[in-house]
């Protein structure tokens, strides 16, 4: 599987000839407009820097997390070629959707990999959630606080999912210097196991780390 990212939260998954994109952000955000036609766009939640299907080309299948404009998890349970995706209900807040309404965590499970793309996370799972969400090989978590939770409080997800690889997303860079939000730095501080992959990365079962890496992509 490849796995491509875009900005913000939004990543692209390939396998097989099908390719998914999740949580496409609007041009407001300010990353370049990309060039993809992706088989179907699944989105976390209805705010428009997670949720603009127009971004790509084509007529997708859209899959969304939430339904009723946000007001209630959508029942998301698909197959699209060889992608099997299901969808946790969370919430945006720590006031369980009081401050910033719902959120969907995406899991996605495809060539013995197992995916979760936790959107925008506003706490810490509870082990429901957790157990909902399974085993997690790749985990792409957002980690800027403000919006979503920030570094501390990914560490704790990230204790709870104990994925194999690790993806932060939602962080401050030069495109997003005038969000509230922190740059990447604040979480990583001194880890080890810190790889710097680039754009796009090819990964499958039996390549997986045996201790968790946490993956830096551009």
């Amino acid at each position: 599987m490849e796995i491509r990212y875009y900005g913000h939260a939004m990543f692209g998954l390939t396998a097989q000839g099908t390719t998914i994109v999740i949580d496409p952000f609007n041009d407001d955000v300010g990353y370049p407009r990309p060039n993809v036609e992706p088989d179907a766009v699944v989105t976390s939640h209805e705010h428009s820097d997670h949720s603009s299907v127009d971004l790509v080309r084509g007529r997708p299948k859209v899959l969304r997390g939430l339904a009723d404009e946000g007001r209630t998890w959508a029942a998301l349970d698909a197959r699209v070629g060889p992608m099997h995706i299901t969808g946790v209900p969370t919430y945006h807040d720590t006031e369980q959707g009081r401050a910033r309404g719902k959120n969907a965590v995406a899991v996605i499970e495809v060539e013995g990999l197992r995916v979760a793309h936790l959107g925008d996370l506003g706490h810490v799972l509870t082990p429901e959630q957790a157990r909902a969400i399974g085993p997690v090989d790749v985990l792409m978590v957002p980690v800027g606080g403000h919006f979503t939770i920030g570094p501390a409080e990914a560490d704790r997800v990230i204790a709870q999912l104990n994925p194999r690889v690790v993806i932060p997303m939602h962080f401050k860079t030069r495109v997003t210097a005038s969000w509230p939000i922190r740059d990447l730095e604040e979480f990583l501080g001194k880890r080890t196991g810190v790889k710097r992959v680039g754009t796009s990365v090819t990964i499958t079962a039996g390549g997986l780390p045996g201790d968790q890496e946490i993956w830096i992509m551009a």
